[in-house]
């Protein structure tokens, strides 16, 4: 068994020291372990110097510092390790189930959004969140710590922001929006000051901080701009109007030509009741949109505009009193597209194929929009109303 004089223990602990390991506790501990390991294993006719050169080898990967660090983080933080490998396991699983949920939205296969909801939401509220506690652990300064929660912050609200966009949530252009002026002017200043007042981070926090700006400046043109959202609302209000417009003009026309002919006053009373069951629905959501119960006036006064968005659940909301119109409506619907084939008349049925009222049937609220409502209600009781036009004509 070799033996180490008092000359060599202090050359191992003076090396510790010169290696970056500052805990006086963490350098007596190591000294223990390599002297017991030398002693052990090295024999008398080796060199104790290359011996001690492989064997300290063991305790690092790169440098020894880094044991330091590691024991000061697990006697502050005592589920470090499993903090580290739930982040890193997170990080892996959201990018994974956010690649092929963007895969499965491009094929349009099912589950895609499933997979996108899964993937952002991992990322946002686990993966970016454990990134932060653990970074911030490795952190001394304040700044530091600073740069990482606002990077930390703005990385949240962006992939929120695109998450909402995707799926066609409501306010996702506000989210977008903040989160991208969260990270240029909030976030950028305080990185770019504090990374450029050091010589050997400077080249790098310039080098990002341009690429932040070109990559917020790309994301954002993207972005419909208040004003473009603006005219948008403003066109659909406008459209819904001319298509009201259009339709009482066809119910004018009906009424005259039934008005010439007094043995048929109605042609098709399902037809007629299907017009006024599609009225009722139209004006509950214009009412829901404008919160206004004089809403078609309000629309024709331009004191309102329609915003277009998508549904997350029944468009006709959880009232079981709108839910039952919304379902007579549909079985008017299916008892008119049947009549149709008792007229001798090329009449054309009303498809529902890809319309609001297969996604609604499928659960697919997110599929549905209140413009694409307004306007397959529209085309509804215009259909009906050519119908009916078509067979007085032909009496």
């Amino acid at each position: 068994m070799y033996t180490l004089s008092q000359k060599q223990i202090d050359h191992i602990l003076s090396d510790i020291s010169a290696r970056g390991v500052e805990m006086e506790s963490l350098q007596q501990n190591l000294l223990d372990h390599i002297c017991c390991i030398i002693e052990r294993e090295l024999k008398v006719d080796e060199d104790f110097e290359s011996f001690y050169s492989e064997t300290i080898k063991n305790f690092y990967k790169h440098e020894l510092w880094e044991i330091e660090e590691e024991t000061i983080a697990l006697l502050t933080f005592k589920n470090y390790y499993t903090m580290k490998k739930t982040m890193l396991v997170s990080g892996v699983f959201s990018a994974f189930t956010i690649t092929f949920g963007i895969i499965f939205k491009f094929m349009h296969w099912p589950g895609a959004a499933a997979l996108l909801i899964m993937g952002i939401f991992t990322s946002s509220l686990l993966f970016l969140p454990l990134l932060f506690v653990l970074k911030v652990k490795e952190k001394q300064q304040t700044r530091d710590r600073l740069v990482i929660g606002l990077g930390s912050l703005a990385g949240i609200a962006i992939s929120m922001g695109i998450l909402f966009k995707l799926m066609h949530w409501p306010y996702a252009n506000m989210l977008v929006f903040s989160a991208v002026m969260l990270m240029l002017f909030v976030f950028l200043p305080v990185f770019y000051f504090t990374g450029i007042r050091n010589p050997e981070t400077k080249v790098n926090t310039m080098v990002t901080s341009v690429l932040l700006i070109i990559g917020c400046g790309l994301f954002m043109a993207l972005i419909r701009t208040p004003r473009a959202t603006l005219i948008a609302k403003t066109s659909d209000t406008q459209e819904f109007l001319r298509t009201e417009k259009m339709i009482a003009t066809e119910k004018s026309m009906l009424t005259t030509l039934q008005k010439t002919d007094s043995l048929v006053p109605v042609i098709n009373s399902g037809g007629q009741e299907l017009v006024a069951q599609c009225e009722l629905l139209k004006m509950f959501l214009i009412e829901q949109e404008s919160g206004r119960a004089d809403a078609m006036a309000a629309l024709q006064n331009r004191e309102v505009t329609l915003e277009d968005h998508s549904f997350s659940e029944h468009p006709f909301g959880s009232d079981s009193v709108n839910i039952k119109k919304y379902q007579n409506m549909v079985e008017s619907l299916n008892n008119y597209n049947t009549s149709l084939a008792s007229q001798k008349l090329a009449l054309t049925s009303i498809d529902t194929e890809s319309t609001f009222v297969q996604f609604i049937a499928e659960f697919s609220y997110n599929q549905v929009t209140l413009k694409g409502i307004l306007n397959q209600l529209s085309q509804i009781q215009m259909q009906v109303l050519q119908n009916e036009e078509a067979i007085l004509i032909h009496k």
